[in-house]
């Protein structure tokens, strides 16, 4: 879940004469970008310099904001705006008006120990109850608020900063407001059946974590899960990468029982993991696992780096000319 040095490039984001936001691969880098900016910023605080506006400024947007962990005083986050619209950014043509980013773990002197124990929360299921999580999500809800059209925020991160936004955008999904996200790297803390080789056996595996989420007695999360159910966050993922590679099997898993006829005990299975059922079982209460989400546009790259640390970077998604594969995966209630 971390962004290590050999990934900062300070030389400034790739050059786009001109940013059209119907261009995929031109709005994955605008963003992308957008959250590298956060990167750089805390890099900076710790360094004592500025590095970090051309990041943001470059596509026409202004920081408007640095979200700030009260934990350890680092920069997690930060809101960029459009302000003033130019031919770059402009809303009208399909851009975003406010964008919303949040970065990963960063191997830093000030920064890496909070970052690697919100990185063990993830796993826990306890992200949520983190004060960097109730900054960000209360953070996008004054925001949404304030804005003229809730079309007009996206929320972006990369890695730990994906499970972040993935929790503000499930809180405004629950509450009927559904934000465009672009999401990089999402971790998905699970045994990551996608790296088995025979299909036979990765199927069965797969058909057994799907069976161990089958739990009815857990059915009282059910209206949340089918309240998200019409966000549909883009997910972008390598296969190479065993942070976030899970998400192909859990996707392909729903169209999988779909052809089968199993589509609702896939429905209901989703929203449970081994994990928050032992917590459930330990605890007495019920802990939603925070990585499974009901609707997804899902992109794979399908040639990344076979280096670990830079299929996991966040500058592989503003590399032109990626091979990518995508699919929408609805859930349906």
């Amino acid at each position: 879940m971390a962004n290590k040095d050999q990934n900062f490039q300070l030389s400034g984001p790739p050059k786009l004469a001109h940013v059209d936001w119907k261009n995929a691969a031109h709005v994955r880098a605008v963003v992308a970008s957008l959250v590298q900016c956060v990167y750089v910023s805390e890099r900076d605080r710790q360094k004592k310099r500025e590095l970090a506006l051309p990041w943001c400024e470059t596509f026409g947007f202004q920081l408007k904001r640095k979200l700030i962990d009260k934990a350890d005083s680092s920069i997690f986050g930060a809101i960029f705006k459009c302000e003033p619209l130019t031919s770059s950014c402009n809303h009208s043509a399909g851009g975003p008006r406010f964008v919303v980013a949040f970065r990963g773990t960063l191997f830093a002197k000030k920064s890496w120990l909070r970052d690697i124990g919100l990185d063990v929360q993830v796993i826990l299921n306890k992200l949520h109850s983190s004060s960097r999580c109730q900054t960000a999500i209360q953070a996008v809800e004054d925001l949404v608020a304030t804005a003229d059209d809730s079309g007009e925020v996206w929320l972006t991160g990369h890695s730990l900063g994906t499970a972040i936004a993935l929790q503000a955008g499930s809180n405004m999904a629950k509450k009927g407001v559904y934000l465009e996200s672009l999401l990089f790297n999402p971790p998905y803390p699970s045994f990551p059946t996608e790296k088995i080789k025979g299909k036979t056996v990765k199927g069965a595996c797969h058909l057994i974590k799907s069976g161990f989420r089958w739990v009815p007695q857990l059915k009282q999360s059910a209206s949340s899960f089918a309240a998200m159910s019409s966000w549909v966050p883009q997910l972008f993922v390598n296969k190479d990468d065993y942070v976030c590679s899970g998400y192909i099997g859990y996707f392909k898993d729903r169209k999988c029982m779909r052809k089968h006829g199993f589509e609702d005990f896939h429905n209901f299975a989703s929203q449970y993991s081994v994990r928050s059922m032992l917590l459930t079982s330990e605890t007495g209460a019920l802990a939603e696992p925070l990585h499974l989400i009901p609707s997804a546009n899902l992109t794979i790259n399908l040639k990344p780096p076979k280096s670990f640390l830079s299929a996991h970077g966040i500058i592989e998604w503003w590399k032109p000319n990626l091979e990518l594969e995508s699919e929408v995966y609805l859930c349906e209630y």
